[in-house]
């Protein structure tokens, strides 16, 4: 049960984070969301089994943008969040960039990390590629759908609402994501996608309830 622990958490950790970074304002929450996004890139071709199945181990820092996301759109606006969204596709550009550079230099001969950089990061342009196609798409989505939600509940049902949009969006990314990032270097795709998916509707059950905290956490303005 080490991994599932694990996940757990880190779910539970990422939540409180998300609830750190809305308590020092709007821009700890826009750098929190922006540094998931890298993490989520570096980390997606790290493998596991969880719960018995095979996973990948980035599903809940996924969870986490949405959530930060949804975060700001609440309290600070949908065109804050909007914003947010370019600035996380700049830096995961900025990402792609330095990945092949670093690729590019000729180590020395005392130089035993090479070969391990070169693991994990030969696969980052088409990994980015696909996530920044898939990021821009989702995100735009989500921002429709919990607009869309908040005006329907009258600004009612907070936990309800960023439930039932990461449900949605998340079953959206993992789906495109997946065809797109990942086909030819997992086994068993679609077992992944199933398992991701149902993993990220375990980690949405575990970091929703944090949502109905964030209006005690929110300043009532930034400095």
């Amino acid at each position: 049960m080490t991994n599932e622990l694990l996940f757990i958490a880190q779910s539970i950790i990422l939540s409180l984070f998300a609830l750190l970074a809305l308590r020092l304002g709007k821009a700890a929450l826009v750098a929190f969301i922006s540094v998931l996004c890298l993490l989520s890139n570096l980390f997606i071709l790290k493998q596991i089994t969880l719960f018995g199945f095979a996973a990948t181990c980035c599903d809940a820092y996924t969870i986490g943008v949405v959530l930060g996301l949804n975060l700001l759109q609440e309290y600070y606006g949908k065109s804050t969040a909007q914003k947010t969204i370019v600035i996380s596709f700049v830096l995961l550009i900025c990402y792609t960039i330095m990945s092949l550079m670093q690729l590019a230099y000729i180590p020395n001969v005392h130089d035993l990390a090479q070969p391990h950089f070169a693991y994990i990061l030969s696969s980052m342009p088409r990994i980015t590629a696909a996530s920044l196609m898939v990021y821009l798409f989702v995100q735009y989505v989500d921002s429709l759908l919990y607009a869309w939600l908040r005006t329907l509940l009258q600004g009612n049902y907070l936990v309800a609402r960023v439930w039932f949009s990461l449900s949605i969006t998340q079953l959206l990314d993992t789906i495109l994501f997946s065809f797109f990032g990942l086909y030819g270097l997992v086994d068993n795709l679609f077992e992944l996608i199933c398992i991701s998916y149902g993993i990220k509707l375990i980690a949405i059950a575990l970091t929703t309830p944090f949502i109905a905290l964030s209006r005690r956490f929110r300043q009532a303005e930034d400095v």
